[in-house]
């Protein structure tokens, strides 16, 4: 980049469930994001006016997250009227390419100062209401051999031959060292707790997390996906996989990423603007990338994206001391962890979705701030940070600590 992008604060709401009775589903989506807005400005003591673009990942961008659901934050946490507002969607990239597309106007010199993150009321916008062709039109589908992610996720298993027990052993930790971290205050920096109008705390940490979750429970769980993969899905995704005679499916709720609300924000800008606000940079944005990988098996694109992002950077794996790849699947996170050659002890050190949830449009920029966070806690110095994404697309972020 021609102006380098440092990271001056990344927050979060804390994730709740993503469905009728879930902790904040009496919250509407545009004030999830104006929270955070509203909390940056506080903390830094922000003039709005330097800022020259706030950009939103939303995957359902209707109901109360449609009509451009970022200016609508903008304008309900009553930021300077010159502040514009974009949405975007990239599925469950949304989040991550919003902070990729901020550091691009900075590093081009377009904008000065860009907040950026995402929103995702899971629980008041369901997964998928948004239709489209890729999931739902029947033409697209038979065309495209376009099995559900889960199916891929299953498909993934039985190629890399991991197991049932394999895939609840993943999530058993992701559970143990979610809850650890949450436990310890390891998120309190950033997590930014809801309240209603009247200053009232609704939520103040993550309440999905399930540190009761052992192996026995988790073994009693059904497969998610083998009925649907019956009716015909699996048959789409082994016309592309040969060599594969059965599909093995053992994803389940407790190893699969769980559906939750909540929303992120980041905030980036040049050096001078920094200078401007009187405020130290965290973190920069090294190098982002985006890739595409075979769209029938769907979710092997997060690593081949690390290796772009590296590149890009002059880097090695070597030269990564915290590796976060979102959990939407335990064997997604599993084959990261073998297509880079990296060890579960430095990846997702802190869980992941399958203990705390992905709400979807703004996970990319939830796991900014939970990243920044863990290396400033151990000292250490870069962090990738990648997505599985829908139609084969992966996502990749390295970010460094100033």
């Amino acid at each position: 980049m021609a102006t380098a992008a440092y990271i001056y604060d990344a927050v979060r709401t804390p994730r709740s469930k993503g469905k009728a009775g879930g902790t904040l589903n009496e919250v509407k989506p545009i004030q999830l994001a104006a929270g955070l807005l509203r909390e940056l400005e506080s903390r830094h003591d922000l003039d709005t006016a330097l800022v020259g673009d706030v950009i939103l990942g939303c995957t359902a961008a209707i109901g109360d997250q449609g009509a451009c659901v970022a200016k609508a934050a903008v304008q309900a946490a009553h930021w300077d009227e010159s502040v514009p507002g974009v949405q975007l969607d990239r599925f469950c990239a949304s989040g991550l390419e919003a902070v990729n597309m901020a550091a691009a106007k900075v590093g081009s010199d377009q904008e000065d100062l860009v907040v950026a993150g995402g929103i995702e009321s899971m629980s008041r916008i369901p997964m998928l209401s948004g239709g489209g062709a890729m999931f739902t039109d029947p033409d697209f589908v038979i065309d495209q051999n376009s099995a559900p992610q889960g199916i891929g996720a299953d498909l993934i298993a039985t190629i890399d031959g991991y197991s049932r027990e394999d895939v609840d052993a993943f999530a058993m930790e992701s559970q143990r060292r979610a809850a650890h971290a949450r436990d310890n205050g390891w998120f309190d920096r950033s997590v930014v707790p809801v309240k209603d109008e009247n200053g009232i705390t609704i939520l103040q940490r993550d309440d999905f997390i399930k540190p009761a979750t052992d192996m026995q429970k988790l073994g009693s769980l059904n497969p998610s996906f083998a009925q649907m993969g019956g009716f015909g899905y699996d048959d789409m995704a082994l016309a592309k996989y040969p060599q594969v005679s059965k599909i093995n499916h053992v994803h389940t709720p407790g190893n699969s990423s769980g559906i939750v609300d909540g929303s992120s924000a980041v905030m980036i800008g040049s050096e001078q603007a920094g200078k401007d606000m009187g405020l130290e940079p965290r973190g920069r944005v090294v190098s982002a990338t985006v890739i595409s990988t075979d769209p029938v098996i769907m979710l092997a694109g997060p690593g081949p994206a690390a290796k772009k992002c590296l590149a890009k950077a002059g880097l090695t794996v070597n030269d990564i001391d915290i590796w976060e790849i979102n959990e939407a699947f335990a064997s997604v996170a599993m084959r990261y962890m073998k297509d880079l050659e990296i060890d579960h002890e430095i990846t997702n050190v802190n869980g992941g979705a399958i203990a705390m949830g992905h709400p979807l449009g703004a996970t990319g920029g939830m796991l900014v701030s939970t990243v920044l966070d863990e290396l400033e806690r151990r000292g250490k110095k870069r962090a990738m940070i990648s997505l599985c994404v829908g139609g084969g697309m992966g996502i990749s972020t390295l970010i460094e600590r100033v």
